[in-house]
C-alpha cells in the first residue's frame, strides 16, 4: 500500500512506533476492514473508508482514510488522545 507522508511535530519522539507502522502498512495489502483487524485488533473502523489506529503505546492516534481498491492509505490525522478529542475523524 502507498502511505502519503507527514511531517511529524516536534513534541511526538518516539517516531519509531510510527515508523514500525509505515513498514508495516507498506508492506500490507488490504483489502478490507477485516484485514485491518486482523492485524490491529485495537483499530477502530468508522466511516467513509476511514480508520483509527493507536500507535506508541496508545499515546497517539492516527486517523487514515483507505482505498481499498487502489491500496492508497492517506493520513488524515496524527496526535495526542486530546487532540483526536478535539476532531470529528470522520469528517477530517
Amino acid at each position: 500500500m502507498d502511505v502519503s507522508h507527514i511531517e511529524l511535530p516536534a513534541e511526538m519522539l518516539n517516531v519509531y512506533a510510527l515508523k514500525a507502522w509505515f513498514a508495516e502498512v507498506e508492506a500490507s495489502s488490504w483489502s478490507s476492514p477485516a484485514d485491518i483487524k486482523d492485524r490491529y485488533r485495537s483499530a477502530s473502523i468508522l466511516g467513509d473508508q476511514r480508520v483509527v489506529f493507536n500507535i506508541c503505546g496508545n499515546k497517539y492516534r492516527l486517523v487514515v482514510k483507505i482505498s481499498y481498491k487502489n491500496g492508497v492509505v492517506l493520513i488524515r490525522f496524527i496526535g495526542t488522545h486530546k487532540e483526536y478529542d478535539a476532531i470529528n475523524a470522520e469528517e477530517v
